[in-house]
Parts: structure tokens; sequence; C-alpha cells
């Protein structure tokens, strides 16, 4: 789950990176149907466990989950905005006796994320916003199945939909890719080669939308 939940938030970062302001795509990835988008799930999570977790992924796949530079999470950690866990991260937190935080927008978060920043976010639809941070995920669960590491699409999502929290009315992210359909997910992955191989179909993506079939048709 943490393999495929990377390659996510990667493509959260690069878009951090390209401008996009991350309130957009938290209510951009609520809409197609996560609980909670990106940023709000990194704060949950602990934006410091993150950096921890992001290091071990690079290390373990360093031809795509590598990354040179500060990233944003990392000058997050670095001003001590580690989340929910101190009432700080993407989001300010107030506490509440009878419920969660509650998450408030920080202006500030703005001015401490610009040293990274490197666009104006103003070209990027919001279909760019849910490919750029699906693909990631399809690419890697279909990497996964090809490792051996685990049996089946169908095992796939349902590892993300109890372990992630995945939009269960979308099936899954091998079911979503197949509901998409994998010739146009290869062809929009083309769109976005230049960010790297974690937007690079695999061999065996190619062949099944060569030959009309998806994730669970083959």
């Amino acid at each position: 789950v943490n393999r495929v939940l990377f390659p996510y938030f990667a493509g959260f970062q690069w878009l951090l990176t390209d401008g996009v302001d991350f309130a957009r795509m938290d209510k951009v990835m609520e809409r197609y149907g996560w609980p909670m988008g990106p940023a709000y799930l990194l704060d949950v999570v602990g934006i410091d466990t993150d950096v921890h977790a992001d290091l071990v992924m690079a290390t373990a796949y360093p031809d795509r989950m590598k990354h040179a530079g500060r990233t944003a999470i990392e000058v997050m950690v670095e001003a001590k905005r580690f989340g929910q866990k101190n009432g700080k991260g993407f989001y300010q937190y107030v506490p509440d006796k009878k419920c969660p935080p509650k998450k408030e927008l920080d202006p500030g978060v703005h001015d401490l994320l610009k040293p990274v920043v490197r666009g104006s976010g103003a070209d990027v639809t919001d279909d760019d916003i849910i490919y750029r941070m699906m693909l990631p995920m399809i690419i890697e669960s279909a990497r996964c199945i090809e490792d051996g590491i685990i049996g089946s699409a169908m095992e796939v999502d349902m590892g993300l939909i109890y372990g992630l929290g995945f939009p269960p009315f979308r099936g899954g992210a091998m079911r979503y890719a197949d509901q998409v359909g994998l010739q146009k997910i290869c062809q929009v992955a083309e769109k976005y080669k230049n960010l790297g191989k974690l937007y690079e179909p695999t061999a065996r993506m190619r062949t099944l939308a060569g030959a009309g079939k998806g994730f669970y048709s083959n």
C-alpha cells in the first residue's frame, strides 16, 4: 500500500512545484472521491513521517522515486510543520474537545513554499491534477502485479479501498484504469513523460492497451 501511495504523493509534490495550490488539489481529489485530499492526508499521517518513508521508497526504487533538491514536504518539516500532531502542517488545526481538530487555511504556508515553486499553476486543469496524481499510483500498482508482490488486479484494488480509503464507487485504481481505458491511460501518460519514470506505463500495460484489454480482462 505504501509503495503505491508514495507515487501519488510524488504527483502532489510536483504539482506544488508547478504552482498548483494545495487547497485546490484537495478539493479536486475529494470531488474525485477520496475521503481527504493529499495535503490533508499528509497532515493526518504526519509530514515528518512522510519524509522518512519517502526516503525509504527512494532508496528502494531510485530509478523513479528518488528526487533531486528540496521538496515541499522537506520544507514543511524544516519549518517544524508536522501536521495535526503539532497543530500546523499544510493547514493549521484548532483544538476541539468534542471533535477532531478543526482544519483552517494558513496563508503563511504559501510564502513558506515559494522557494520550491517554479510555476504559477495557471495552465493546470482539474483533469491534469487527477491524472498527474492517479497515473503514478496506477502504474506502480501494475508494477506490483508484474513483480509478483500481489497476485491480481482485484487484490490491488481491495488493498487500496481498505488500506488507503480509495473511493469504493470507483472500484480501485485498476478498475478505474479499465473504466478510463488502458489505451487512453497510456496516451495521457505520454503527455506527462517529461515528469519521469513514474509516468511511464509498463510494457505489459502497453501490450494490454494495444490488444484493447484491461487489467481485469487480460
